[in-house]
């Protein structure tokens, strides 16, 4: 006997379609998982055993070959349990399901039957879309993010037993229902109502020789797809009222200047300051001024969170607000990066069309910060091993901060606040941000400690620097809407030269100070990204020299680095 059902697992943050094939044979009692599965997946054939005999089914004795393909693709987690229980009751005879092999099957089994939720099923259920399924059957902890996806049916139960014992359904008919049962061929006028599952269900009888034991049959056809759950049409995104606000800074132009620039832009940004100056403060309410994120770009997102098991609320539809991630200095590569024994997403990824914020920069090890030179510069991070090779997003705004020195006070005007540290501690605690990472900051700004303690002045608050954000990423859209990028901060190559040329006093003046700075050509090509960004924020259509100009001022310390040579 050979039965097959379809299930899915996690590539990186893509979702594989694997079927799980179910052979019966005779021999001695024994149930064997080959196809490269991991632990949680052998141990899978004792959950399934305990579940199906606690649901009141019958195991079969006999010998059990479940084989998941393609067999040279490892698979890890337990979302296979589901479609390994249902397939052997198919299999043995137990339980008809016409449907399927349109029907997806996702879901952890308990000891008793009941299924758990499992991560990663955003991705699984946009791979059966794509892969012509028509419906998904999970558990009803993950119907909700799972009902995301639109255009395919997502059923959810909660337990084995939402599939009724055959032999209990039987016993509770009534005698003359019965007698017609067997008269009609064995197939019940009136099937059992099941409430928890949205698909018909018929108990029939055997009527062979042998009077086998009652069938279940579970039908999907001439049935009209309804998702359970249902994305969420709550559209009052934008600027959330509960969150942090600039007007809370007192002073600091500049800074929020930089700030508004970097946001426009998606560039990079770096404050440097004595303690107590709100370096972290600024940072902290970037999020306050950043647009939501479009629909493709929501579905990125969602997808690395529900594969790295994060998504926490998939009741409010995809997520919306950028990622704001801000891990602790005693990070490893590994947590930052990605990877792992079964590879999942790093802060990086996690921090995908969003910012990665890290406080007090020259404290994280020097290693974990240098494998950050290469998604800054492309984007994605891959992550190899034996036998796979995962490819993860990374496009974020990286924003950071630091002080000038160990005690944090080189180059303070207070005179009850001098500095304590010798030219060579400040050259090694500097050093620890190496030349090639501080070369992909595009704003390395100075924040002093504020001359403005009262509120008698104007204070720039989120919403008028959300607006200006706003219109410059308005016409950043426009420009690009027929190419693969978003901001100015993405712009190479060919496009570079199109949308951000230099007139020839432009060149002449950025060359001049290339030259005297000894700036690279990467930053050279920065400091032009930069300057569209800035021209976009004026509303104007070519860059001019103080455009230049000002782009150039917020290389703080390659000015800093030429002065002290």
């Amino acid at each position: 006997m050979y039965g097959k059902m379809h299930s899915a697992c996690l590539y990186g943050i893509e979702g594989v379609m694997i079927g799980v094939e179910i052979d019966l044979a005779n021999g001695l009692p024994q149930t064997n998982i080959i196809g490269l599965p991991d632990s949680a997946i052998r141990e899978a054939v004792e959950r399934v055993r305990a579940a199906i005999k606690n649901c009141g089914y019958r195991y079969p004795q006999q010998r059990i070959t479940i084989n998941l393909a393609p067999a040279d693709l490892r698979k890890e987690g337990s979302a296979f349990d589901l479609a390994i229980a249902l397939g052997i009751l198919i299999t043995s005879g137990q339980l008809i399901m016409p449907s399927a092999n349109e029907v997806l099957f996702i879901g952890e089994l308990a000891l008793d039957g009941s299924l758990r939720p499992v991560s990663g099923v955003l991705p699984m259920v946009e791979a059966a879309r794509k892969n012509g399924f028509k419906a998904v059957l999970l558990p009803e902890g993950n119907a909700a993010e799972a009902a995301l996806i639109s255009g395919i049916n997502i059923y959810a139960i909660d337990h084995l037993c939402a599939l009724p014992n055959p032999e209990e359904s039987l016993s509770n008919s009534a005698k003359g229902e019965d007698e017609q049962n067997r008269r009609n061929g064995g197939v019940s006028e009136d099937m059992p109502s099941l409430s928890s599952l949205p698909f018909p269900v018929t108990v029939t009888k055997g009527i062979d020789a042998n009077d086998r034991p009652p069938v279940l049959v579970l039908s999907l056809e001439h049935l009209k797809y309804t998702p359970v759950y249902g994305t969420s049409e709550d559209s009052s995104y934008g600027m959330n009222e509960m969150m942090d606000d600039y007007s809370d800074v007192l002073g600091q132009q500049h800074v929020k200047r930089a700030l508004t620039i970097a946001a426009a832009g998606m560039h990079n940004i770096l404050l440097i300051g004595p303690p107590g100056t709100g370096k972290t403060m600024l940072i902290k309410r970037l999020p306050s001024i950043l647009p939501i994120l479009s629909e493709s770009e929501a579905l990125e997102v969602t997808k690395i969170f529900s594969a790295a098991g994060t998504l926490k609320d998939a009741h409010n539809g995809l997520l919306r607000s950028r990622p704001f991630r801000s891990p602790h200095h005693t990070i490893s590569a590994a947590g930052l990066i990605g990877g792992g024994g079964i590879p999942k997403p790093g802060e990086v990824s996690l921090a995908h069309r969003g910012i990665l914020f890290l406080d007090e920069l020259p404290e994280f090890s020097r290693n974990v910060l240098e494998v950050l030179r290469q998604p800054l510069e492309d984007g994605v991070v891959t992550i190899s091993r034996a036998r796979a090779s995962f490819t993860y997003p990374a496009k974020f705004m990286l924003a950071a901060s630091m002080n000038p020195c160990n005690c944090g006070y080189f180059g303070s005007n207070l005179s009850q606040q001098h500095c304590t540290c010798s030219p060579a501690r400040i050259a090694q605690y500097r050093a620890k941000i190496s030349g090639p990472l501080l070369d992909r900051i595009d704003l390395q700004v100075d924040v002093p400690r504020p001359k403005e303690w009262d509120r008698q002045g104007h204070v720039l608050s989120s919403a008028e620097m959300y607006a200006e954000v706003m219109a410059a990423q308005t016409i950043q859209a426009k420009r690009f809407k027929r190419l693969p990028i978003s901001w100015n901060s993405e712009l190479s190559g060919a496009s570079l030269r199109r949308y951000a040329s230099l007139s020839r006093e432009g060149a002449q003046l950025l060359y001049d100070i290339l030259e005297n700075l000894g700036l690279s050509m990467r930053a050279h090509d920065r400091i032009i990204k930069l300057s569209r960004t800035i021209a976009d924020l004026e509303g104007a259509p070519d860059i001019t020299s103080a455009h230049l100009a000002e782009a150039v001022q917020y290389r703080n310390l390659d000015r800093q680095a030429m002065t002290e040579e």
